[in-house]
């Protein structure tokens, strides 16, 4: 062992050497320049990160998000917010780490799938995506023969179909078994399925009298720092908050005027006149016109619907068509509609159509330009938060000033979507500094980031007050008791409504409720709503108190769910339950190699990098 003590020390020492060359120039250590190798996440890794399991580069991070990105927008018919690409930015990251983990899981297992496998699901077990396809329909149905005699076509293997099919295989057929091994043992008994029908079927009809704790005022209770204290140890896990920032807003909107709106309408009857002379199909004009993303992406294919699934005048002129026939311009909130009717079944109706937007004509759209490049051009400045209020002043803009939640689009005072301002508040600015100028088909947006707070768990002192107030509350509760007591004593003996009316307060009864419903007054899954569905029928309750105040109720009426009725519909309940067990199940379980993979995620921090290395 001394003879080769040392070969061993010149081993450790070249491997702590070539890792640490390693750590700095790919910019592991968040020093180097970021480079294509830089690791953006890694999985299972022991000793600080030299060694793990499996790792993503920024080159194959920044190529799947690109991809996704590119699908998106292809299927929106337009570019994408920075709401939206951090959305597809988050999706490309859980893809490419999710398919590590699985990976090594399906090695772990002994899962592999063969090519027979494979040519055996591609016969009976054809992609959703396929399955929706318009060419592959008969009467409405996907027809596995159609899809047969695709398969077998010299345009599937040209046309790449066939290899895409064997990648989706590849990929679908582990991910059954594995969820097979994981899920397959779940089973449902007729007890819980009859506990779960009486939860939404049981009725209860109640009258209740509350008191609110906001009555009384707040001088009434003292909070001393000794229980915020112990609170907040009790419940520090539930200070964990999102990043949160400050920032000051102003929109130029893309208003419509009345020629606007008719330049849709002709658009959309010149489109009509198309398909109906046969220039162009109404699938193909629909994937690349419709700016229903959903549909379009089948074609403008809406499925099979019935009463009441649309908007009244897009209903109102699909029931009015025979199957076959094609509509006139439609307008609705959305835009102007074109209807095509498919067939007919009792009420319900199969539908395709185009939706094209109301959008600014050329002229309309200069005058917003304008304005919008006068704003920019006052408002051009990264360290001078000043030049954004001049620019306001002078072109006569609102300031909204509104809070953003990471992860979270913002919301104008509106209530409208404001895009791209919350990603960017998020992604690096400094306090002060001001946003490009972004363009959507509503409006224009400049932001100013005026504060930020990061997210994650929260200090004492952040929290304090948001305790002091729950424990107020909690406080203000347990003071009403006796008068609740009282009250409940009183009705017991006269009426419960007798009883709230000698002391100047208010029964009220509710409509019929099952136990998961959400109650005006009662609140969801509250004490209130156990008692409902307890208390014998006609008894007044002991007082209730919920989170936010103090009852005391009579059961008027209960109905019990029809169990012969149940019967008949167990079947499909059961499958519908397990099939939410299972998913569930899988969810805890990838959830679990999550975490014990113990996944880095490195985007902030070359975000951060990247933006020192451009400055």
């Amino acid at each position: 062992m001394r003879s080769a003590a040392k070969y061993i020390w010149i081993f450790v020492a070249a491997t702590f050497v070539g890792g640490f060359v390693l750590y700095e120039t790919t910019g592991l250590a968040g020093q180097g320049p970021i480079t294509a190798t830089t690791e953006v996440a890694a999985i299972n890794c022991a000793v600080r990160t030299w060694f793990c399991d499996a790792r993503v580069s920024y080159q194959q991070y920044l190529a799947a998000d690109q991809r996704l990105a590119q699908q998106q927008e292809e299927q929106l018919h337009r570019g994408l917010t920075l709401d939206e690409r951090a959305q597809v930015g988050d999706r490309a990251f859980e893809q490419l780490v999710g398919d590590l983990i699985l990976q090594q899981e399906y090695d772990r297992r002994g899962i592999r799938v063969t090519d027979e496998e494979i040519l055996e699901a591609s016969k009976y077990a054809p992609p959703p995506s396929l399955l929706r396809s318009p060419e592959l329909q008969t009467d409405g149905r996907f027809d596995i023969e159609k899809y047969r005699r695709m398969l077998n076509s010299p345009a599937a293997k040209q046309g790449g179909l066939l290899r895409n099919l064997e990648n989706y295989y590849r990929e679908e057929i582990p991910r059954q078994k594995l969820m097979l091994q994981v899920a397959g043992d779940v089973w449902v008994s007729d007890a819980h399925l009859w506990t779960t029908y009486q939860d939404t079927h049981d009725t209860a009809v109640v009258t209740w009298v509350g008191w609110d704790p906001a009555a009384i005022p707040d001088k009434a209770v003292t909070i001393t720092d000794a229980e915020i204290d112990a609170y907040y140890q009790a419940n520090v896990k539930s200070f964990d908050r999102p990043g949160r920032a400050a920032v000051s807003v102003v929109r130029i909107a893309r208003s419509l005027n009345a020629a606007d709106s008719a330049a849709v309408r002709t658009r959309v009857t010149e489109l009509r006149a198309e398909l109906l002379s046969g220039k162009r199909t109404f699938e193909d004009a629909a994937r690349e016109l419709s700016a229903d993303s959903g549909s379009a992406a089948q074609g403008g294919d809406l499925g099979m619907a019935g009463k009441g699934k649309y908007v009244k005048e897009f209903e109102e002129a699909a029931r009015k068509l025979k199957p076959g026939e094609l509509s006139g311009p439609v307008a609705t909130q959305f835009g102007v509609h074109l209807i095509r009717m498919d067939r007919r079944s009792g009420d319900s109706l199969a539908l395709h159509h185009i939706l094209l937007p109301y959008k600014q004509s050329d002229s309309s759209a200069s005058r917003s330009d304008k304005r919008a490049d006068s704003l920019a051009t006052i408002a051009a400045s990264l360290d001078k938060p000043q030049r954004f209020d001049s620019a306001a002043k002078v072109l006569g803009l609102k300031v909204e000033h509104l809070v953003a939640f990471e992860g979270e689009p913002l919301t104008g005072s509106d209530g409208k979507y404001v895009p791209s301002v919350s990603a960017w508040a998020f992604g690096g600015p400094r306090v002060g500094e001001t946003s490009d100028l972004y363009d959507s088909e509503e409006a224009y947006v400049l932001a100013r980031l005026d504060s930020l707070r990061k997210g994650g768990p929260q200090e004492k002192a952040a929290v304090a007050e948001e305790i002091r107030r729950r424990l107020a509350i909690d406080k203000k509760l347990a003071m009403l008791a006796d008068s609740a007591k009282a009250l409940a004593q009183a009705a017991r003996a006269t009426s419960l409504e007798a009883a709230a009316k000698a002391r100047g307060l208010t029964a009220t009864t509710t409509p019929p409720f099952t136990r998961v419903a959400n109650v005006q007054g009662l609140g969801q899954a509250t004490g209130a709503i156990g008692a409902a569905f307890a208390l014998p029928v006609g008894a007044i309750s002991a007082p209730v108190t919920t989170r936010d105040r103090v009852i005391v109720m009579r059961v008027d009426r209960r109905v019990a769910a029809d169990r012969a009725i149940w019967v008949t519909q167990k079947p499909q309940q059961r499958q519908q339950v397990l099939n939410a067990l299972r998913e569930q199940r899988v969810r805890e379980y990838m959830d679990n190699l999550r975490k014990a993979a113990g996944v880095s995620d490195r985007r902030k921090a070359i975000l951060e990098a990247t933006r020192k290395q451009s400055s």
